[in-house]
């Protein structure tokens, strides 16, 4: 099988055979990532334009480590003083960036729908970092290779999804690719951070903490976005703790050998306690390492719309 996409939007646009394929992929770049030798000339020559209009450490620094394993030149992009502070359009900018040869365009905003306009306007491949409420693709591809190279297998597993749902990308990413590969997703959380009508995507809901933490393979505990919300969407942050926190003596509800998630960064004594940010059972370290494994890949099998150039990439050279 191959895989043709130019970009990478969202995981609601592959199928089960297409994820299967970038998780495979996958392993045989965290074995180069996490060897002596961490490098390959598999873009060399490649230029990567990380253009980020919201805060970000882990994804930023994840696809730059990820190029330059990768060989390919990095440049960031510093929206605060670029001319996009003039008013420059966002389709003006990708395309300026793309007349300097940028052939990976790796954008996250606040907006809604912001890489699929440069993903129909540009020639390069464009990679979605996270688009307002939409979807933060990558940060799915690698909680789903976590679950799937720790647990070894997908088939039959049930994993809980804890928090704000509402407003996480990172949610609706999650729930695209485990459930498409076969995975029970539960959602739980607040009634006013739940959306309506969820469960038409094949997810359970729960409002009770811990009768959804039973018999769950995997509890993924997603941060409280408060910087997201217009108002106030629950009483305190007190009393979201006490109802929905992921603490030391709720981990014993669970089974031994339950799964721990969180795509940080972690609230460390809201949605999660310490004691269950360093249990045994906690694989949060893990996600970050398989974040750079599949940021490689998902550069790796991506094709530009580049004339004469693809044949090169079809190359196992990893």
């Amino acid at each position: 099988m191959s895989f043709f996409h130019k970009d990478l939007i969202g995981i609601e646009r592959l199928d089960k055979k297409e994820l299967q394929f970038i998780l495979d992929n996958v392993k045989a770049f965290k074995t180069l990532f996490t060897r002596n030798v961490k490098k390959a000339p598999t873009l060399i020559g490649k230029t990567v334009v990380t253009l980020f209009f919201e805060p970000s450490t882990r994804t930023r620094n994840s696809f730059e480590i990820a190029a330059k394993r990768l060989s390919a030149d990095v440049i960031n992009i510093a929206v605060n003083v670029s001319s996009l502070v003039k008013g420059e359009s966002l389709i003006d900018t990708g395309k300026t960036l793309e007349a300097m040869n940028a052939d990976y365009i790796i954008i996250r905003h606040s907006l809604t729908g912001a890489p699929e306009i440069l993903s129909k306007n540009l020639n390069a491949s464009i990679i979605n970092a996270g688009d307002g409420f939409h979807e933060h693709p990558t940060q799915g591809l690698l909680d789903l290779y976590t679950i799937y190279e720790k647990k070894k297998t997908l088939k039959n597993l049930k994993v809980l999804l804890v928090g704000d749902i509402l407003h996480s990308r990172v949610a609706k990413s999650n729930i695209w690719a485990l459930t498409k590969m076969g995975v029970q997703v539960s959602v739980s959380g607040p009634p006013t951070l739940i959306p309506q009508r969820i469960e038409e995507l094949g997810v359970k809901v729960y409002y009770n903490l811990d009768q959804a933490l039973k018999e769950t393979d995997v509890v993924n505990i997603l941060r409280i976005q408060l910087e997201r919300q217009q108002e106030n969407l629950f009483p305190s942050v007190r009393e979201y703790t006490a109802l929905y926190q992921v603490t030391k003596e709720r981990l014993a509800l669970l089974k031994r050998d339950v799964l721990i998630m969180h795509p940080g960064p972690m609230n460390r004594g809201i949605e999660i306690s310490s004691d269950a940010a360093d249990s045994v059972n906690s694989v949060i370290n893990e996600q970050v390492t398989n974040g750079i494994a599949v940021r490689m890949a998902v550069l790796y099998l991506l094709k530009p719309n580049k004339p004469n150039k693809t044949k090169t990439r079809q190359k196992n050279v990893y």
